[in-house]
């Protein structure tokens, strides 16, 4: 039976490898010419292998997907991130910095260092107690979140209070878990900037386990696939191209439309492809928008979209080609160039950040995320050269005064490297070339719509079983027999894991052989 799937991106991809490998026929199709979504990597500069979304691999390393599709046979290669951290000591003082290595004692010793013993020590029992707790959320991550599935992933957690004080320790703020195990302020700002990488501020209610993830990188760190992002991707074309599936790039599809038993769907250079069954992994928005253009009842679509909430936007990017890597006071480049910058000293900078994205408004004082991957992979910039992902929240998408980001797209740009240069003296002076990546680029260039790099916020009222909505959560769409929804906007949401486009394939492979056992029961 035939499977379409609307979208690249490597969810999409996902889906469309493990349905053509239990043999089914698989199309993709993709408005871009650049393929993979936001998993994708470009030739930006001269000799620069630049990626368009994400850099760092985290969640797709802990799922077993990599293993189980074997994409290492069609040249997936990762190089850990270690050190997966390091914080700067705050700028104009002569404190050490904050390095964290997946090898716990190093980052004990680390922090022992910079912030004192007491916070060492309770920085090891942090990773004792919540690094088995993230193997449990990763656990839940990895299939559907119904109810049942989701107690089963998280049965046997430790509960020493009791199950009432496990629920209300999972569900406080990241905040609240950071000031219940550290005194130094400079420790919990590098942490709450490390969890707030999923978009909700450490704030929020639900968001302590995002602080927790840094748990699990002890156990494997951050990965970055030799040649960029856009490798996992690479990988995964070459893997669904072995098992016969085929990908149309180019070619934006405009509408779905019920045909009979099936799904009609119409491409902008009018093309009519029937499909048997359809996986969408493209923004739950644009997905809504391709039924509507199908026929599908405009009522009940805009009851959906006034319940699914974008949010103001996340953030945006500098690429920066440099003749040398950051240096940082303190800090020889292998102890600071292989992982996660953390760029943040004091948690006020994260919330005045925040707070500013919420009224419209750039932030007071950019927050950043330096990554210099070009270290570990010489191969992503020429000799004597190196590149940087600056990665800067929150920026909204929609500015109060209503002007342009084209306004400000370089100007912030100047902002984002000058607070770089703050924290590395000299580091503004070895730029050669640089790409801005505003909030609207990020929607036009790569679907994001908003400038959410995550979809949807990624709040705890849109995790789970209610993202993006309850009745949407089973990656099936009420009243459309045979469409189903994968990618960023359904659990267990943003960042690269592919959890959502392996579910989504077993689902349809079950669903096509009960279709198919009838008709197999009568011949």
């Amino acid at each position: 039976m035939t499977v379409a799937i609307l979208g690249s991106g490597h969810n999409a991809l996902v889906a469309a490898c493990y349905l053509a490998r239990a043999g089914h026929e698989v199309e993709v199709l993709e408005r871009d010419t650049v393929l993979g979504g936001a998993v994708s990597t470009v030739e930006r500069f001269p000799g620069h292998k630049v990626d368009r979304g994400s850099s760092a691999h985290i969640m797709i390393r802990h799922t077993g997907i990599i293993e189980e599709l074997a994409l290492e046979r069609f040249g997936l290669r990762y190089i850990d991130c270690d050190p997966w951290g390091f914080a700067p000591a705050p700028p104009g003082t002569h404190l050490p910095p904050i390095v964290f290595h997946r090898d716990v004692d190093r980052t004990c010793a680390s922090i022992a260092d910079a912030c004192g013993v007491r916070d060492a020590d309770a920085y090891r029992r942090f990773v004792q107690v919540w690094g088995p707790r993230t193997a449990r959320v990763m656990r839940s991550f990895s299939g559907s979140p119904a109810p049942g599935r989701l107690v089963r992933s998280f049965w046997g957690m430790d509960a020493n209070g009791g199950p009432s004080a496990l629920s209300r320790e999972m569900m406080q703020s990241g905040d609240a878990l950071l000031d219940s195990y550290f005194d130094d302020e400079r420790l919990k700002a590098a942490l709450a900037w490390w969890g707030a990488q999923s978009g909700p501020p450490m704030s929020e209610p639900g968001s302590a386990p995002m602080v927790g993830f840094a748990a699990l990188m002890h156990t494997l760190p951050p990965g970055r696939a030799v040649g960029g992002s856009g490798a996992l991707t690479t990988a995964l074309l070459a893997r669904l191209a072995s098992d016969g599936g085929t990908v149309s790039a180019g070619d934006a599809v405009v509408s779905v439309g019920s045909a009979g038993k099936g799904w009609q769907v119409r491409t902008e250079s009018g093309r009519n492809l029937y499909a048997d069954t359809v996986i969408s992994g493209t923004h739950i928005l644009t997905t809504l928008n391709l039924l509507e253009a199908g026929g599908f009842d405009a009522a009940r679509l805009a009851d959906w979209r006034r319940r699914i909430r974008v949010g103001p936007g996340i953030g945006m990017v500098v690429r920066a080609a440099t003749s040398a890597l950051p240096q940082y006071p303190g800090a020889p480049a292998t102890e600071s160039a292989n992982g996660l910058q953390l760029l943040v000293t004091d948690r006020r900078q994260l919330r005045q950040a925040h707070g500013a994205a919420l009224a419209g408004e750039l932030p007071p004082r950019p927050v950043v995320l330096a990554m210099s991957f070009s270290a570990l992979d010489p191969s992503i910039a020429p000799a004597d050269e190196h590149q940087l992902s600056l990665w800067a929240q929150w920026h909204p998408y929609k500015l109060a005064d209503d002007s342009s980001w084209a306004d400000h797209a370089e100007r912030e740009g100047d902002r984002i490297i000058a607070e770089v240069d703050t924290h590395a003296p000299g580091f503004a002076d070895t730029i050669l070339h640089r790409h801005v990546q505003t909030p609207a680029d990020l929607e036009r260039e790569m679907g994001l719509l908003g400038g959410n790099v995550m979809h949807v916020e990624m709040s705890i009222d849109q995790m789970f079983m209610w993202r993006p909505l309850p009745e949407l959560s089973g990656q099936r769409v009420p009243g459309a027999p045979g469409l189903y929804l994968t990618g960023a906007s359904t659990h267990p949401g943003g960042g690269v894991s592919g959890a959502s486009g392996r579910t989504a394939a077993h689902l349809v492979d079950r669903d096509l052989r009960r279709r198919r056992l009838p008709l197999l029961r009568r011949g």
